[in-house]
């Protein structure tokens, strides 16, 4: 069991932030995302995307933003569990709370901090006969572990920053790859497109434009997919593993089971402290509602550092925050 201050749902910018103001006021931080790396949707989604209203930066990659978050934090030394999304939260005796993974991790806190931004992301599932069939048995939304599909033959369906990324990063790790898209044309970055398609012309990878996946066979485990080209016609590709990545759905999930005052899939928070309706946990940037709400990532780090105040109480309930300050070479400092 995982022992901390404050159990931090979500691992974006504002969880992130959370942590630097927990950690001023000594409280240390676990935190739990269901994507496989920290960031948020800015590392998922849109890693190159400007952002143009962080304080102090006239723009800044969002990639960028989540890098420089995570060596602000450092000196605090968060843990992290990824890849994994909470299901329940149980409260103990002593008031404290005990956080359940998928995997069944558990986190022991005196804090839940929902920091989901849009809730939990669920793969968009395409419409492919036997997909969820083969579900832990060949189909995967995510590469957690690259070195799983070693020396494998691999098919990956897309077209978006995801599927072109990791085509061309499991080309040096595959036995094969072969990566199929309905279009003849990318959504994602033209360089990663480019790169994609340098590949396809040096023999590395398989290209397969104008087609869709339309069914999956194997026997207990994934043997080929069924594709079926612009011409309508049908061939099945070998695969160990087929990867579909058509993007990201934000969903409350399990989030909606815990009794907290939802309005239009976001949680109603006392704006004093950002807290809910169930003592103890609060929620704080794109997850929750209020009067005068702005979903900006400025708006969740005001949030993050007015929750922090507040859950100091039951972190150290027998002391009070105080400050004093001092100067420092003709400086106010604290």
């Amino acid at each position: 069991m995982i022992t901390t201050d404050i159990c931090i749902i979500g691992a974006g910018p504002v969880g992130l932030f959370s942590v630097f103001e927990a950690g001023l006021l000594k409280m240390r931080c676990h935190l739990i995302d269901a994507l496989p790396q920290v960031g948020g949707q800015l590392s998922e989604i849109y890693p190159q995307k400007p952002i143009y209203d962080i304080p102090g930066y006239p723009t800044i990659k969002a990639q960028e933003l989540v890098d420089n978050l995570m060596q602000q934090i450092a000196p605090f030394n968060p843990s992290f569990t990824l890849g994994e999304r909470v299901e329940t939260i149980d409260r103990r005796e002593d008031g404290s709370l005990l956080v359940k993974t998928s995997d069944v991790t558990k986190v022991l806190c005196q804090v839940v901090v929902i920091a989901g931004g849009l809730g939990c992301f669920e793969p968009r599932k395409p419409e492919i006969a036997g997909l969820e069939h083969f579900e832990g048995r060949g189909v995967a939304y995510m590469v957690k572990n690259p070195e799983k599909f070693r020396n494998k033959e691999i098919v990956i369906a897309g077209g978006g920053d995801s599927a072109l990324d990791w085509t061309a990063y499991l080309a040096d790790v595959a036995k094969t790859i072969t990566l199929i898209h309905r279009s003849d044309t990318f959504r994602g970055a033209p360089d990663s497109a480019e790169k994609v398609f340098a590949l396809a012309e040096q023999g590395k990878i398989n290209l397969i434009l104008q087609s869709n996946v339309v069914s999956l066979n194997g026997n207990g485990h994934l043997k080929e997919v069924v594709v079926a080209g612009k011409d309508k016609k049908t061939y099945a590709v070998p695969s160990d593993y087929f990867i579909p990545l058509f993007g990201l759905s934000p969903k409350l999930g399990p989030i909606a089971e815990w009794g907290l005052n939802i309005n239009k899939s976001a949680i109603e928070v006392n704006t004093v402290d950002y807290s809910t309706n169930v003592e103890r946990i609060y929620a704080i940037g794109d997850i929750n509602t209020y009067p005068g709400k702005l979903k900006l990532i400025l708006t969740g780090f005001h949030e993050a550092a007015m929750m922090c105040q507040s859950a100091f109480k039951f972190v150290y309930p027998n002391q009070h925050l105080s400050f004093k300050y001092t100067t420092v070479n003709g400086v106010n400092a604290f």
